[in-house]
């Protein structure tokens, strides 16, 4: 009798573990013992050389599972589902992949470019797009099927009279059910207004004239200032999406007047850029700076000397400290800001080749991944101290459920 218990527990334990196995390599518990899982502390950390994702719980520091055959990650983002349940994965491939956080696995993937540079998720959850180089443009799909609502070509006229398509860049999603997005090539800002579901309804686009080379943006939190980096020239193009008859107009413009401009290894990223305490952190374009700007007015105040070319400049939930990564050679340290004093007051080496921070919800810790050490450090944000380490293979962006419910990510 013994051995037919021990028989029927041990064939239990194998049809589990076959169940969980399916579609993704299990690496570590998946709950917390009554079978049940939500996924509030969940998160993914792409793995950029092997195309593949890990499945991370926040609270456990653990590794959940492997998702793999998610093709091109060296340049990947992520944004969830309302219900936090689901990841959308935007691919260098042009690979759009919507994957399952409590099965691990791959539910839908489509090939919807041949190279494409991050996307959005609408306001309301139902649409999903896809800012892409080649061809220039912006799709839209349906967030539950992934089929195709909408295909925007970004279309230009060239100083010779010619027709062209610009690469798209900066795609963020804002109020009103709208999607923002630069024009490289054209100088141009776009605002596509999606329909609310009526029928017959069709997107709407609104075409402004920016700054030279938009290279990236960001959205305010409140979702009313669009603002792009200019790679052609000194300053940022702001467009006020609460008054867009306004037009865009140029802050900081000669941040870097007089001074001599160094080479650019890698452009920051402004979706990291920080607002606090009234002032906004920027990254300087071929600067070791990072650069503080009154809000009130977009007046430049403040000019911070930093170790490196600041890829990321992000802010802590509480606003106290922001948080620096680096462009290459200098991409082994972050250093820490105090937003007050703006004096920095930690330099921390998580490993080589840091090119991601992500802060947990409330902010009691950081994540920070370093792709040639093959680990993401945690941090507790209070001490400055490690508390955690995870191995990955060649990590980069990690991106937290979280997500799901805050604007322009």
């Amino acid at each position: 009798m013994v051995q037919i218990i021990c028989s029927a527990k041990r064939l239990l334990m194998l049809v589990l573990i076959a169940a969980l196995m399916s579609g993704c390599q299990v690496l570590g518990e998946t709950d917390s013992g009554d079978g049940l899982m939500g996924t509030g502390d969940l998160g993914l950390i792409i793995e950029r050389a092997t195309g593949s994702l890990l499945v991370i719980n926040t609270t456990s520091h653990s590794v959940i599972s492997r998702i793999e055959g998610l093709g091109d990650l060296s340049h990947a983002s992520v944004v969830y589902s309302r219900d936090a349940r689901y990841g959308f994965v935007f691919g260098r491939d042009g690979g759009l992949t919507k994957v399952d956080l409590l099965t691990q696995s791959v539910v839908e993937r489509v090939i919807q470019s041949g190279n494409s540079i991050g996307g959005a998720i609408s306001q309301d959850g139902r649409y999903v797009a896809v800012s892409n180089y080649e061809p220039g443009g912006v799709k839209v799909f349906d967030s539950t099927t992934l089929e195709l609502v909408a295909d925007i070509p970004a279309t230009y006229i060239r100083e010779n009279g010619e027709t062209a398509q610009s690469k798209t860049v900066g795609l963020v999603d804002a109020p009103g059910n709208r999607f923002v997005f630069s024009l490289f090539d054209a100088n141009e800002i776009w605002i596509l207004d999606m329909p609310d579901g009526v029928a017959g309804d069709k997107p709407e686009v609104t075409r402004f004239d920016a700054g030279k080379a938009p290279y990236d943006s960001m959205i305010t939190p409140d979702g009313r200032y669009y603002i792009a980096g200019l790679f052609g020239e000194d300053g940022l193009s702001m467009l006020d999406l609460w008054d867009t008859d306004a037009g865009v107009t140029e802050i900081l413009p000669n941040y870097g007047k007089g001074e001599k401009q160094l080479p650019v290894y890698k452009m920051p990223h402004l979706e990291g850029w920080t607002v606090a305490d009234g002032r906004a952190f920027v990254p300087a374009v071929g600067h070791h700076q990072v650069l503080v700007a009154d809000m009130n007015d977009w007046s430049l105040v403040d000019k911070i000397p930093v170790q490196g070319q600041p890829v990321f400049v992000m802010a802590s939930p509480d606003n106290r400290r922001i948080w620096v990564s680096f462009a290459h050679p200098k991409n082994d340290v972050v250093q820490v800001i105090d937003s007050q004093t703006r004096e920095i007051i930690r330099t921390l080496e998580p490993g080589q080749a840091v090119l991601h921070m992500e802060f947990t919800p409330r902010g009691e810790e950081v994540w920070v991944s370093s792709r040639d050490s093959n680990r993401v450090t945690v941090y507790n944000t209070r001490t400055l101290e490690p508390v955690a380490e995870l191995d990955a293979i060649n990590p980069s962006g990690t991106f937290f459920s979280s997500r799901a419910h805050v604007l322009g990510l």
